[in-house]
């Protein structure tokens, strides 16, 4: 399916159209129904609402989380890598996938209470996270929250604000014209499509997140910070990102997008994995110190 990028980034289509010729090709089709795996899913009753999550593999704990618009099967080619390293837990957060949405104003403080509500549903001692897009941004409100006890956080393509300054200047007015459309549909109370349901992803993505910097210093997980050097966010905000907690590391990919977890899932999750199973260090290139 092709279509152009609309960033509702209702996300999950196959091939993306960045600017005005580029294509990004994306694997979402997997041998294991990722996302209506009757053989693992299950529901939990967690803060209000009904959220399905599925289980692979063994091991450490390693949550997966998707990002906006998305489910399980977004998510697909992490599953396939790191659940014969770990034991992955990937859910459809809140209002996405199967999971209900049981609210009228969706927030990423919302979501990040759901996570925390499975993690403690399913007695996790402690965690290691891969979020994408919004559930990046969902890892770094848990680490900020200091509610679950977390090892290490992989956040690709994440943000604390929703404007110009993080969020490449295209995508800003996109999600502002869709969000203009879509009040426009529910006034007409046109039912082709759940526009309210649409209205609150867009919330997320046009109101939301908005992260202090200054509360990132509260992570006490190690983090790597990921973005392609052609990402919808900007380098200079994942820089800033970085910056800005104690334990962390960078890696913008170079030529990728916003959507290497899906494009180009082997060097991704490589990364990742160097990441998660690797000691940590940050190095200093400072050689007065090395005497």
């Amino acid at each position: 399916m092709k279509r152009r990028i609309k960033l509702l980034v209702l996300f999950m289509v196959f091939s993306i159209v960045v600017g005005a010729h580029a294509q990004v090709h994306m694997n979402f089709k997997f041998e294991t129904p990722y996302g209506d795996n009757k053989a693992v899913g299950k529901y939990a009753e967690i803060n209000g609402a009904k959220i399905y999550y599925e289980e692979y593999g063994k091991g450490e704990p390693l949550l997966l989380i998707h990002g906006n618009g998305g489910s399980i099967n977004s998510m697909g080619n992490q599953i396939d890598y790191f659940k014969t390293k770990y034991r992955v837990i990937i859910a459809d957060s809140r209002g996405q996938g199967k999971s209900e949405m049981k609210t009228d104003s969706l927030t990423y403080v919302q979501i990040t209470k759901d996570w925390e509500g499975l993690v403690n549903h399913l007695k996790l001692d402690s965690i290691s996270i891969i979020g994408w897009s919004d559930g990046g941004i969902v890892g770094l409100e848990m680490g900020i929250s200091g509610k679950a006890k977390i090892k290490k956080i992989v956040a690709m393509g994440a943000n604390l604000r929703p404007d110009s300054t993080a969020v490449n200047g295209w995508a800003v007015k996109e999600v502002a014209k869709h969000k203009k459309e879509v009040v426009l549909k529910i006034k007409e109370k046109d039912t082709s499509q759940n526009w309210k349901t649409e209205k609150q992803m867009l919330g997320l993505l046009g109101d939301q997140p908005n992260i202090p910097t200054k509360d990132l210093s509260k992570i006490k997980a190690k983090v790597l910070i990921m973005a392609g050097d052609e990402d919808i966010i900007k380098n200079k905000h994942s820089l800033e990102i970085y910056e800005n907690i104690p334990k962390a590391q960078l890696c913008i990919m170079p030529g990728e997008t916003h959507f290497a977890p899906a494009s180009n899932p082997v060097l991704f999750n490589e990364i990742a994995y160097k990441f998660l199973s690797e000691t940590f260090k940050r190095p200093d290139s400072n050689w007065t110190k090395w005497k």
